[in-house]
C-alpha cells in the first residue's frame, strides 16, 4: 500500500490516449506521481495490436497526431502503422513516461473507498498470474473502444477447425501465407486493409466472406514530397493550417449537413464509384442497402482493385458451420482452408474492467440500467468519483479520434487539478444533468442515418446507439471547452470553494476597475473642463495670467 501524502493517478492503458493524458499530467499540471498499466509489453494500444498487413489510419496522419507534437516527416498523407507506432514510443521516451509504465499487467477491479477518498486498484501480471494492490485517488480510463475483439462464436463450430485463425486483431508474429487457403470473415476497415496485401502474392488463395456490404470511398495515401516536409518544418504556422484544412475538410459534413437531394446525390455518386471499381459478377452484391453514413463508411485503399485478381474471390451465401478443415456454406457447399482471419471488428458495449463507485454502483451495471453505454460528456459517470474515460460512450465521430480524445483530456484536467493541488477530495457528475445530456444526444441521434441499419454502434445491433457523437468535432470541442460546476458535486472542497469566490471576485473586480477608472477619469476631466469654462468666461480672461 501506498504511504505517501501524495495524491496518485493511475491510467489504464498505454495506447494513444493514455500516453497522451500522461503527457498532459507531466506538461500542464506538472504532475509526475502517476502510473499507467499496460496489459502488453509495449505502449501504443491499437497500434502496437494491429500489425496486418496494409494496417493504416483512416484520417490524415496530420491529424493524427498529438497536438503539442507534430511531425513534419509523416511520408504519407495517412500514417502506416509501423510509422505510428514508432512515432509513440518516440513520443513516450521524450516525455520519459517509461519509468511511469507497468507492463504485461491487467487492471481487473478499480473500488472505490468513500471513507478514505481513494480507489483500491487490483492488477494482475498477465506471464505470472500474480496480483497487486495499490491505491489511487484518481483513476483516467484509457482502455479505447477498439479493446475486446469480437470472434463470431455464433457460428456453429467455429472452434472445431483445425488450421490457423484468428482475429486480424491478434495477428499471429512471422506468420506465412504463401500457397495457402485462407478465408476472410469480414470487409469492413481491417479486411478492406489487409485483403489487398495478402491477395498481392498470386500463391495466396483468399476467399472473402460478405455478410453485409459496406459504402466505400475515395481515400488514396498521397507521399510528402521532400519539400513539403522541409516546408512544415520550417515555414512557421505552415504545417498547423496544413492540419487546419484537413480539420476543416472532415467537420465541414456534420457542420452544415447535406439537403435530401445532395444525400441522394452523394449515394449514387458512391455506388457508381464501387460499380466502376469492381468486377461485374459481383456489382448485385456489393452495393449496400443502407444510407451512406449509417455504418463506418470504409476507406478504399485498394480493397475494389484487388477484387479482378484471378486469386481472390468474394463469397456471399453466408456461412452455416465450420468443420476441422474448412467452411460450409449456408447453401451446403464445402470449402477448405488452411487459415481463417477473422476481420469481425470489437465489442464496444462492455466494459472490461470491474468498476464500483458510490453505494454499489458498477460501471457495467450503470451501462446495463441505462441499455447501453452511458455517460456524461463521455467522460465522467454517476456516482463513480474521480473517474474519467477517454473514448467513452458517443465520442465516435468519422475524424480524428486523437483530436477527440485530447478535448476530454483538456476537460479532465480541469477537474484533475484541484485534486492534485489538494482542494478537493473528489468530483462526481450527478444523474440529473448525465441524463438531461444524453437526452438530448439520443434526440439528435432519432434523426441521423445511424438509426437505419444493424451496426456494432447499437446495443444488441437494434437498440441504443451508443458510440457516434451527433455533431460536429468542433461542436464537442466547444461543449468541452470547461468544466459546468453546478453539474458535479464536490466533496472536501471548502477550501476550492473559497478559492473559486476569491478568483470570481478577482474577474468581476477586472472587468470593474477599468471601467470605475475610466469613468473617474472622464469625470474628473468633465469637472476640469467646467472649471475652465467658468473661468475663462469671466470678466478676467485667462490669457491675462
Amino acid at each position: 500500500m501506498r504511504t505517501t501524502q501524495e495524491p496518485r493517478v493511475v491510467v489504464i492503458g498505454a495506447g494513444i490516449g493514455g500516453l497522451s493524458c500522461a503527457i498532459a499530467l507531466k506538461r500542464h499540471c506538472n504532475f509526475q506521481n502517476f502510473t499507467i498499466y499496460e496489459k502488453a509489453d509495449e505502449v501504443g494500444g491499437c497500434w502496437r495490436a494491429n500489425t496486418y498487413p496494409g494496417c493504416s489510419s483512416d484520417v490524415e496522419i496530420h491529424w493524427y497526431s498529438l497536438s503539442s507534437d507534430l511531425n513534419p516527416n509523416w511520408n504519407k498523407s495517412h500514417g502506416l502503422q509501423p510509422e505510428i507506432q514508432e512515432y509513440w514510443i518516440g513520443l513516450s521516451k521524450k516525455y520519459q513516461l517509461y519509468s511511469h509504465l507497468v507492463f504485461n499487467t491487467r487492471v481487473i477491479s478499480v473500488e472505490w473507498n468513500s471513507s478514505a477518498n481513494h480507489y483500491k486498484i487490483i492488477a494482475e501480471d498477465v506471464l505470472t498470474g500474480k496480483g497487486t494492490t495499490s491505491t489511487a485517488e484518481i483513476v483516467i480510463s484509457a482502455v479505447g473502444v477498439l479493446e475486446i475483439p469480437k470472434i463470431p462464436y455464433e457460428i456453429p463450430g467455429i472452434e472445431k477447425f483445425r488450421g490457423i485463425s484468428f482475429h486480424s486483431a491478434e495477428w499471429p508474429s512471422g506468420l506465412d501465407l504463401r500457397h495457402k487457403r485462407v478465408a476472410v470473415v469480414g470487409n469492413a476497415s481491417s479486411g478492406a486493409q489487409f485483403v489487398p496485401s495478402i491477395s498481392a502474392d498470386p500463391s495466396v488463395e483468399v476467399t472473402n466472406f460478405i455478410r453485409t456490404p459496406v459504402w466505400f470511398n475515395i481515400r488514396p495515401h498521397i507521399p510528402y514530397f521532400d519539400t513539403e516536409k522541409w516546408i512544415f518544418a520550417n515555414i512557421p504556422f505552415a504545417m498547423r493550417l496544413h492540419r487546419a484544412y484537413i480539420m476543416f475538410k472532415f467537420d465541414w459534413p456534420a457542420i452544415k449537413p447535406q439537403s435530401e437531394a445532395a444525400r441522394e446525390k452523394h449515394r449514387q455518386a458512391l455506388r457508381q464509384y464501387i460499380l466502376n471499381t469492381t468486377p461485374s459478377k459481383y456489382h448485385d452484391y456489393l452495393i449496400p442497402i443502407h444510407p451512406p453514413g449509417c455504418k463506418r463508411t470504409v476507406a478504399n485503399s485498394g480493397y475494389l482493385a484487388s477484387l479482378s485478381r484471378p486469386n481472390l474471390t468474394l463469397h456471399f451465401d453466408g456461412i452455416a458451420e465450420i468443420l476441422e478443415n474448412g467452411i460450409v456454406t449456408k447453401k451446403g457447399d464445402l470449402l477448405p482452408f488452411d487459415i481463417i482471419i477473422y476481420a469481425t471488428g470489437f465489442i464496444g458495449d462492455k466494459y472490461p474492467v470491474h468498476v464500483t463507485g458510490l453505494n454499489g454502483t458498477t460501471l457495467q451495471g450503470y451501462y446495463d440500467a441505462h441499455g447501453g453505454p452511458t455517460a456524461y460528456y463521455g467522460t465522467a459517470i454517476p456516482d463513480i468519483p474521480n473517474f474519467y474515460m477517454l473514448a467513452g460512450p458517443n465520442t465516435g465521430t468519422p475524424t480524428s479520434t486523437l483530436f477527440v480524445e485530447e478535448v476530454q483530456i483538456s476537460y479532465a484536467m480541469q477537474l484533475v487539478k484541484p485534486v492534485l493541488d489538494g482542494l478537493v477530495a473528489s468530483f462526481t457528475v450527478k444523474a440529473g444533468a448525465t441524463d438531461a445530456y444524453n437526452a438530448k444526444l439520443q434526440e439528435r441521434l432519432s434523426r441521423s442515418v445511424q438509426e437505419q441499419c444493424y451496426s456494432w454502434q447499437r446495443t444488441g445491433g437494434t437498440g441504443k446507439l451508443f458510440h457516434p457523437f451527433p455533431g460536429a468535432v468542433t461542436l464537442w470541442w466547444w461543449w468541452l471547452r470547461r468544466p459546468n460546476w453546478t453539474h458535479y458535486t464536490a466533496t472536501g472542497a471548502e477550501k476550492w470553494i473559497r478559492r473559486r469566490r476569491i478568483e470570481k471576485v478577482c474577474r468581476v473586480l477586472k472587468v470593474l476597475l477599468p471601467a470605475l477608472l475610466s469613468a473617474a477619469y472622464v469625470r474628473r476631466s468633465t469637472l476640469i473642463a467646467v472649471l475652465y469654462e467658468k473661468v475663462c468666461s469671466s470678466r478676467w480672461s485667462c490669457s491675462t495670467y
